[in-house]
């Protein structure tokens, strides 16, 4: 099994908010990105690939003030609900976690079973773009919770299942260049055994994890100089 690293996620309490960010902070404006209806939320993307990270995106996500909420018991993807995390991207949108992409969503989750992590259920989510319609699966607990303070990826899987071709429509292919390329990601966790087990039983290898106070750390190229963004824990 094999996985790589799909995108960043940074939550910001609005998009205006997390557009104004990127400008300051990465000196890009991000393009468009979509609504996902079932969470409530929307995004804005760019391109961030290298050569060490051929699909690498970056993703300015928050929660939608003008969508319903979600319906029933439904918690928002990526520990959005939190107020904790509500509170700290107030003050300044922050990298929160981030993505892989594999290419056998089932046997990945059920591997990080076998070590005693549910990831959470696989749901079915696809958005249109001007190039077709993105397909994608990707693991959401119940409780939207994203495990070890975000340094355990969420993962995704692109295409609808019976897909050949599951990589065709990426949102990497409707991206535009941005000028912003992800150099590294770091990872330090007091679990960082039981992560750096985690991450080789799914096959994500070349992540540098310490043992030591919870953070996530990317390291960009942007039109500004090398950029590091940190989740501090959040």
């Amino acid at each position: 099994m094999k996985t790589q690293i799909d995108h960043l996620v940074v939550m910001a309490s609005t998009l205006e908010q997390g557009v104004a960010w990127c400008e300051a902070t990465l000196g890009i404006t991000p393009a468009a990105g979509g609504e996902h209806e079932k969470y409530g939320t929307h995004n804005r993307l760019f391109k961030i690939a290298s050569p060490a990270h051929p699909l690498a995106y970056f993703e300015i996500i928050a929660i939608n003030p003008d969508a319903p909420a979600p319906k029933g018991s439904v918690a928002r993807w990526f520990d959005m609900d939190d107020k904790a995390l509500q509170k700290a991207v107030a003050q300044e949108p922050r990298l929160i976690t981030f993505v892989t992409s594999t290419e056998d969503i089932k046997t990945a989750r059920h591997t990080l079973r076998t070590q005693g992590i549910e990831r959470g259920q696989i749901v079915h989510a696809s958005r249109k773009t001007n190039k077709g319609t993105l397909n994608w699966q990707i693991t959401v607990r119940e409780d939207g919770e994203r495990l070890f303070n975000g340094c355990l990826p969420t993962l995704i899987q692109w295409g609808k299942p019976e897909a050949t071709d599951p990589l065709r429509l990426h949102p990497r292919n409707s991206l535009p260049r941005s000028g912003v390329t992800l150099q590294s990601i770091a990872i330090s966790h007091p679990s960082g055994p039981k992560l750096q087990a985690a991450y080789e039983a799914i096959g994500l290898s070349g992540m540098a994890i310490d043992t030591g106070p919870a953070n996530l750390v990317a390291t960009l190229k942007t039109p500004k100089g090398l950029v590091q963004l940190q989740s501090l824990g959040i």
